[in-house]
């Protein structure tokens, strides 16, 4: 059964590694394989957004030069969920709720849209982000380290 959303929220942050050594030695637990440079690149930029804001697959593929598809299979597996890589806050970029832990518009999406809700973000009766909120509260700040 799923956590709920309140649940996620409130469960600590899990540690991030940051040098390279720590990287490199990283076991993802829900893969138990080794995390790539680009899943770290990845999970850098969405933890830069911030509480109250979301972005979308394509942004967060353009700042790395990828595609929208490798973003969502490197979130697909995100270990760091919800903090310090708040996956939940990645949308497609027609403002779809998108998917969450490995489902797609369904099962564990609920969630995903009760964290947002909690944090301000609103939706329509389809499932995508109100129209007042996609200005707004989109995130395309991102500072991609190289």
């Amino acid at each position: 059964m799923a956590a709920s959303a309140t649940g996620l929220l409130s469960q600590p942050a899990k540690p991030f590694p940051h040098t390279v050594t720590e990287r490199q030695q990283f076991v993802n637990y829900k893969t138990q394989r080794p995390v790539t440079e680009f899943q770290f690149r990845v999970y850098d930029l969405c933890a830069q957004v911030p509480s109250g804001q979301f972005t979308t697959y394509k942004l967060i593929a353009t700042a790395l030069n990828s595609h929208p598809r490798a973003v969502g299979q490197a979130l697909r597996v995100n270990p760091f969920a919800p903090a310090p890589v708040p996956c939940h806050r990645v949308m497609a970029s027609n403002f779809y709720v998108g998917g969450f832990d490995g489902d797609w518009g369904c099962g564990q999406v609920h969630s995903k849209k009760e964290l947002l809700k909690q944090e301000g973000i609103e939706f329509d009766a389809n499932d995508y982000i109100a129209p007042a909120h996609r200005t707004v509260a989109l995130f395309q700040d991102f500072v991609v380290k190289e």
